[in-house]
């Protein structure tokens, strides 16, 4: 896709493939949608604007998301035991910035993702915040942010990226 053709359609296209990926780990295939330097970022307050200077659950670049991808993916997982399964449930997504010329593309949006995992459930409302560029014809994220409603408080062991 080229810069000058990517619409408020496509960035919601976008965000939807990149959630289905998700819900059925195709973990590989979602890492790939990252540009390169793309960042997840699951700050440990909505209040945070720095994720080097305060506190996160995870700030994960490649490195630490292809760790983690092949930690789930390994048949001895322990936390796999056995292995869990995801959904996200979408609103849809506000386009905060669609920005060709600077190649800058900004989306909002709520969710409700629910995990469940030997037979508990675990269900953790929040927004995404997707900032993307179009790198080699495709849109990649540069950061995803995701902003839980009760990130302040003490999370349960989440298996899978939300």
């Amino acid at each position: 896709m080229k810069p000058a053709g990517a619409t408020a359609e496509d960035l919601r296209r976008f965000v939807r493939h990149e959630a289905r990926l998700l819900d059925e780990q195709r973990l590989d295939e979602w890492n790939a949608l990252f540009g390169p330097g793309g960042w997840y970022w699951l700050p440990a307050s909505p209040a945070h604007t720095d994720p080097l200077a305060q506190a996160s659950h995870l700030h994960d670049d490649d490195l630490l998301r292809r760790v983690k991808i092949a930690r789930l993916a390994h048949p001895a997982a322990h936390s796999q035991q056995p292995r869990g399964r995801a959904h996200h449930l979408l609103q849809e997504s506000d386009v905060l910035r669609l920005d060709a010329a600077a190649n800058r593309f900004e989306l909002r949006t709520p969710f409700i993702y629910t995990e469940l995992r030997a037979g508990r459930t675990t269900t953790l409302p929040g927004v995404a915040w997707h900032h993307l560029v179009v790198h080699e014809d495709a849109l990649r994220i540069a950061l995803k942010r995701v902003d839980l409603l009760h990130a302040e408080e003490a999370l349960p062991a989440v298996e899978f990226y939300v």
